[in-house]
């Protein structure tokens, strides 16, 4: 049987927490932050461990703490921006859940994460942002089910996910 959770995935500053919170509230799930995860684990910001320890290190948490939320059912998950470029990763969500990518442009992303760059440990301006974005939307198109996030509101892109997900039947429990 299919999974049972929804990851929602993309860029940094796409709106995963606040929107998934919000859906989380809706469907009457818990909701997961993987970021929150780690930091609680390892007792430092996200910022501070990719400093302290590097990307790679940062990353293989990623990795363990998606294995573990992957075990939950009727959850819903806030998944970093890096998660989803890892095939392991991607095959962990597949297997246990929906895939939701917040695609929202540059722009945007850009004016949201300016208004707070030491939480951003991979943001340094707008050129390199694009870059890395550029870079990972080939695995961001592999996601289930592609929301654009444009100038709506946390609550309607909420509202337009459970929609998708109601409409297209990706998803068994959700009625």
């Amino acid at each position: 049987m299919k999974g049972s959770n929804l990851y929602l995935l993309g860029f940094m500053g796409a709106g995963k927490t606040e929107v998934g919170r919000r859906l989380a509230e809706l469907l009457g799930w818990p909701f997961i932050d993987l970021d929150l995860v780690i930091e609680k684990q390892e007792g430092a910001s996200v910022a501070e461990i990719f400093r302290r320890r590097g990307e790679a290190y940062f990353r293989s948490l990623e990795r363990v703490a998606l294995q573990r939320v992957s075990e939950a059912q009727n959850t819903v998950a806030a998944v970093g921006g890096g998660v989803f470029c890892n095939a392991e990763n991607q095959e962990t969500i597949a297997r246990t859940g929906t895939s939701i990518w917040l695609d929202a442009p540059i722009e945007i992303l850009f004016a949201r994460c300016s208004a707070d760059p030491a939480m951003r440990p991979l943001f340094a301006g707008i050129e390199e942002m694009g870059r890395l974005l550029e870079s990972r939307r080939p695995s961001y198109a592999k996601a289930q089910l592609h929301i654009q996030v444009g100038d709506l509101s946390v609550d309607d892109l909420a509202r337009r996910i459970l929609n998708e997900i109601r409409g297209h039947q990706f998803h068994d429990r959700i009625r």
